[in-house]
């Protein structure tokens, strides 16, 4: 399957300091990615192609399992462009709804052993979105809402969002344990997003999740940000919420302003903002990471950017702010933009979205250093099933100290060389030959003439990436590249949260947590 191609980066004028703490502005190309069955660097240790489901999610890790939700529902609903739609708009069985358990004990056989069915997942309407584990606690963290009619092909069936907690003592066989509907300080449901499950450095038994709860609205009380403590959980408790924020009534009136996913510090005392069309913010959550309030108390975050939004850094794309992952140890921020198609907005298609690399040593004024794209991101004339239904978009990032593994949807997966944040630079990729077919294409993303859709925060265990495309499945892979080493000396690592080797890597990089 793998195709050796030498990666050449072009030549570009070098960074030049700009006082003493900031790098010139590069933009770098990397020539990888974007054609099906190629690789550089990167080494396909296993696949498994989850019954040929398509519409995967996340994906969690815990010692030799593996965990895939299911963007789609448990229905058989057609979604746009598929032509059995014109037949019976429910002649389109999703296969295999749930969440799906992956023995991976042999990296390079990795085969399902087990799906957690309704009525804890697969359900219509349903989503199974986003998927954590908190190893200590052997707790694995389910996020469900209502997925969409349109992109994700669900039955609106006005599915209440909830997080589901199941007990994974016999990991093979995960044990539901309870349910809990996050709801902001005034008890009104908020649908989640995106969530980072931070345990504290210090204390192994508290464990929090930082959620986004996207919302354009401008009302102070309608928070874009909840802060839940699950601590309680693993022993049959419920969440708290200690803390919650919105900041949308500080800009100026923009279409799609709101969070899309946020980023703490290993430390928690500050947490990078992805905010949509407000591009990026640094709040102040130390109060949350000490643990400064009463039983019962919610923080009120709303006054705490340290970032004030007429200082935000901005730039040219129509759909900025995907996700924000802080350098560990470094006072940078790495920053994707996600960009459908036409389908999805009539401003959106090539070039698409790409990565950026901020500097945040002045939280009141981040600055753009440098960005990285490929070259479908500089707009060779795209065919008109991708600029309507594909995305070569960045998407989400897992970050060494010198390294991001980045997942680029039909960009394939990259590794991006990040030392000179002003000068990123390409060092290995793969797009892995896709399936011959699928039960459920994706409408937004899988209907362009390019079937790869990598997509979930890279994961690393034991020195190898476990990372799922939307439509072809769960890939496992070996970075060869420059700084092999920081791959695969890794036992655990992972983008959307600080567990494993995250707090030992922002300390070695000479970090105290500000970055």
């Amino acid at each position: 399957m793998r195709i050796r191609v030498n990666a050449v980066v072009a030549a570009l004028v070098a960074a030049t300091l700009s006082g003493g703490s900031s790098f010139a502005q590069e933009r770098q190309e990397g020539p990888g990615g974007g054609t099906p069955g190629t690789s550089s660097n990167v080494d396909l240790v296993g696949h498994d192609p989850l019954f040929d489901r398509g519409m995967n999610a996340a994906l969690a890790v815990f010692e030799d399992f593996v965990y895939v939700g299911n963007r789609t529902d448990g229905s058989s609903r057609c979604g746009p462009g598929d032509p059995r739609r014109e037949v019976d708009l429910d002649s389109c069985p999703h296969v295999h709804p749930g969440i799906l358990v992956v023995n991976a004990s042999d990296p390079s056989d990795p085969r399902v052993v087990e799906e957690i069915e309704p009525p804890f997942a697969g359900n219509v309407g349903e989503t199974t979105r986003e998927l954590r584990v908190w190893p200590g606690k052997e707790l694995l963290i389910v996020e469900s809402f209502q997925c969409s009619t349109v992109i994700h092909s669900c039955v609106a069936a006005g599915v209440v969002p909830t997080f589901r907690f199941f007990d994974l003592s016999d990991p093979a066989n995960p044990t539901f344990l309870s349910e809990w509907v996050p709801r902001q300080a005034n008890g009104v449901i908020r649908t989640p997003h995106e969530f980072y499950l931070w345990e504290d450095p210090d204390d192994p038994d508290r464990g929090l999740l930082w959620i986004s709860t996207p919302t354009g609205n401008r009302n102070p009380v309608n928070s874009n940000l909840l802060i839940a403590d699950i601590s309680a959980v693993p022993e049959g408790g419920s969440p708290t919420l200690v803390a919650q924020g919105t900041w949308n009534d500080q800009f100026p009136v923009l279409p799609n302003v709101a969070l899309h996913s946020m980023t703490p510090t290993v430390d928690g005392t500050q947490t990078h903002l992805a905010y949509l069309s407000g591009f990026f913010l640094i709040l102040d959550t130390t109060d949350v990471a000490e643990g400064r309030y009463a039983p019962g108390e919610v923080l009120d975050l709303n006054d705490n950017l340290l970032t004030p939004v007429e200082n935000r850094p901005t730039w040219e794309n129509p759909n900025p702010g995907h996700s924000a992952v802080p350098f560990p140890g470094r006072p940078f921020s790495f920053v994707t933009d996600e960009v459908y198609g036409t389908f999805t907005s009539a401003g959106f298609g090539c070039p698409w979205g790409w990565a950026r690399a901020l500097q945040v040593a002045r939280p009141a004024r981040p600055q753009v250093l440098g960005e990285y794209k490929l070259p479908e991101n500089s707009c060779p004339p795209p065919s008109r099933p991708d600029q309507e239904r594909a995305s070569y978009a960045s998407h989400n990032p897992t970050l060494t100290r010198n390294l991001a593994l980045v997942t680029w949807h039909s960009g394939g997966f990259q590794v991006i060389d990040i030392e000179d944040p002003g000068q990123m630079t390409q060092v290995g990729w793969l797009s892995p030959t896709p399936l011959q077919a699928v039960a459920n294409e994706d409408p937004a993303l899988s209907m362009g003439t390019n079937k790869v859709v990598m997509w979930s925060f890279p994961i690393v265990e034991d020195g190898l990436i476990y990372v799922v495309d939307v439509r072809n499945g769960l890939y496992i892979l070996e970075y060869t590249g420059r700084r092999a080493n920081e791959i695969s000396s890794l036992s655990f690592l992972e983008g959307n949260s600080n567990l494993g080797d995250a707090v030992r890597i922002d300390k070695s990089a000479g970090g105290d947590g500000d970055g």
